[in-house]
């Protein structure tokens, strides 16, 4: 239904591109190449599964590889082509961020392995931060991250003089933020979206709960050198994550719950919680399922989950019903497929001293397990490990009413000093 195209270089299927890898726009006489860059990372940080056929084999990729050169050749052959086109300026539109999980796919990596491209406007790291950094020929190419959730929109600025580039993002405040306005437009389909927008509005509003406590995904006291809040939600405990870990064993009375930190996305402040604060937490309507796993899977989950600890990870496992350690000196030995997926511990486990309440983890013992079906099911982040298991639940309850169900009906409605600590109840210990 879109009415402009979808640009990608190198998702493909089979090899056969299945979008065009560049447009070309000409602005007084000069042409301009868009070309679109997707991270291979996409396997994993979407749904694995919408890209296998029945049969659970691979037919989409993004021409990844453990080296990068499948993705630095698909850019390099787009502009290439690009300039053979009569493009004079090409500028690559990518979602690829700065995250060290996304090695080899940053945008560092991208722009120090090609040649070509002028500037880079980002995705997927959420950032806003402006560098400039040579290419493979030592030519100076801009990068601008673009932030996210509409807070801002990046640019490029290009003098029709001498073709000097400024590149940026234009902020403004979310909350204030009506697309409407950038338009001024008046129609019968704007004032239809603008009742239906405030009926939404009212319903989102509703008070579903109370906290008498932060809940938080960020670190309470270190600051980035900007002042901005430092995410810690992907590498460690957070009350928020407890929270939640909790509220999947309490709705499926399982064993052991797992959320992982890249499903739960903004904190609530202290006071009402709003439907919205809920939804804000967990927008994507994964379905609670629980299924039976060997203390040997719960392991190699966990394992798998800390691999990049201090690094951030999106599976990285905030927990219920159990209490591990991440040994940091223990480098991962963690074995991914070429697609990025689980593969296996080849060595020794950081992660040790794993206790299912008093007991340590009987690797031959059968728990039961709840998480969602984007991770356990549908091999979410990379997780392999359970797609194949008994399920004993399945689809029960979308995550942010398992949310709501138990603060609500398990804590009488409101979230209290059990926690209160915004770096958890020690239940991930992080041993340097």
């Amino acid at each position: 239904m879109a009415n402009f195209p979808y640009i990608s270089c190198n998702f493909n299927k089979g090899g056969e591109l299945q979008f065009a890898p560049y447009v070309i726009k000409e602005f007084d006489g000069v042409k301009i190449a868009f070309v679109g860059i997707t991270t291979p990372k996409t396997l994993t940080s979407s749904t694995p599964k919408y890209f296998q056929d029945e049969n659970g084999n691979f037919i989409y990729g993004f021409f990844e590889d453990e080296t990068g050169e499948g993705l630095y050749n698909a850019v390099q052959k787009a502009v290439d082509d690009a300039r053979a086109e009569g493009a004079s300026i090409v500028i690559a539109m990518a979602h690829l961020g700065n995250e060290a999980e996304c090695s080899p796919y940053t945008y560092a990596d991208v722009i120090a392995n090609t040649t070509g491209i002028n500037a880079l406007l980002d995705g997927h790291s959420h950032d806003t931060y402006h560098v400039e950094m040579r290419n493979k020929a030592r030519e100076t190419v801009l990068r601008q991250g673009c932030g996210t959730k509409m807070e801002g929109i990046g640019y490029l600025k290009i003098a029709a003089k001498d073709g000097a580039m400024e590149a940026g993002v234009m902020m403004w405040n979310n909350d204030d933020f009506n697309a409407t306005q950038l338009y001024q437009l008046d129609t019968d389909v704007t004032k239809a979206v603008a009742e239906a927008t405030e009926t939404l509005n009212v319903k989102l509003a509703e008070v579903v709960a109370k906290t008498d406590v932060e809940l938080t995904i960020n670190d309470p006291v270190a600051k980035t050198e900007e002042g901005k809040p430092i995410r810690i939600i992907r590498n460690a405990e957070t009350n928020l994550g407890d929270l939640c870990a909790d509220a999947y064993r309490y709705v499926s009375g399982a064993d052991i719950a797992f959320v992982n930190g890249g499903g739960i996305r903004v904190s609530i402040k202290e006071g009402d919680i709003t439907l919205n604060d809920i939804l804000k937490v967990h927008p994507f309507g994964n379905a609670l399922c629980v299924c039976e796993a060997t203390g040997q899977q719960i392991l190699d989950a966990l394992e798998f989950g800390a691999k990049d600890v201090p690094g951030e990870f999106g599976g990285f496992l905030q927990v219920s019903g159990l209490t591990y350690e991440i040994h940091t000196s223990v480098p991962s030995s963690v074995k991914l497929d070429e697609k990025g997926l689980f593969a296996g511990v080849e060595g020794e486990y950081r992660v040790k001293n794993v206790m299912v309440g008093d007991e340590p983890l009987d690797l031959e013992k059968i728990y039961t397990l709840a998480s969602h079906n984007y991770m356990l099911q549908g091999q979410g982040d990379g997780y392999t490990i359970f797609e194949d298991n008994v399920y004993t639940q399945e689809s029960v309850m979308l995550d942010n009413q398992v949310l709501i169900t138990y603060i609500t009906e398990g804590l009488g409605g409101v979230v209290g000093a059990e926690y209160a600590n915004p770096y958890g109840q020690g239940r991930i210990v992080a041993v340097d």
